[in-house]
Parts: C-alpha cells; structure tokens; sequence
C-alpha cells in the first residue's frame, strides 16, 4: 500500500473517531449507560480518542519514515483544532440537528405545518 493511501485511511479513522463520543450513547462504547452520558463525559471521550488518534499517528509515523519526529507545542495545538473540526457533524447532530428532526416528525405525525415549528 502506498503512502498516500494510509493517510487517507488515517484521516478517514480520525474524522470517525471525532464524531464517535456523539453518535454513541455507551461509555466508552462498551458499556451501556442507563441514564447516558453526559456532555462532560462526551468531551473526555473525545479527549482519549485524540490521544489514541495520536498514538496510531505516531505509529504510522514510525513504520513510514523509519523514525518519529520531534514537534513542538504548535504542532499539538494544531491537531487539537484540527480534531475539533472533525467532531463538528457529530456536535451538531447531537446537540441541534436532532432536536430539529424529531420537532418535524412530531410536527408531520400531528399533521401541522413543519414551517411553524421552527424556533
């Protein structure tokens, strides 16, 4: 396999595993929660999966180049933003999107007009 296609498969796991912590109502993905999670439990999830994000990176850093790089606290800053980017869909569905959705199929059920449930 060629270079560029590992990073397109490494890119392809990080915006998956951004959106993970927001899309799953298990903790950690293995256990189920009766009350679910809450925000504060979402965002240590997502901070953990940068971290493994991070050590698969650092992984497939090794075995292409042969060794791994030093960088400097820009870099770490960077890749932060970059992974924030990446949970934005999974963000967005959880916290606006799917409020929306369920208010306009109550709204199609009670057969009212979708227009005047907006908020």
């Amino acid at each position: 396999m060629s270079q560029g296609n590992y990073i397109w498969i490494y890119l392809v796991l990080a915006i998956v595993a951004a959106n993970l912590p927001w899309l799953s109502e298990r903790l950690f993905f293995v256990v189920h929660s009766a009350k679910g999670k809450g925000p504060w439990f979402r965002l240590l999830e997502w901070a953990v999966l940068y971290f493994v994000i991070g050590a698969i990176g650092l992984g497939l850093e090794r075995r292409l180049t042969g060794e791994i790089y030093h960088q400097g606290w820009v870099f770490y800053v960077v890749t932060i933003a970059l992974f924030l980017v990446f949970a934005l869909p999974g963000f967005i569905y959880r916290y606006d999107l799917r409020r929306q959705l369920s208010g306009r199929k109550q709204a199609v059920s009670n057969k009212v007009d979708p227009s005047s449930c907006q908020s």
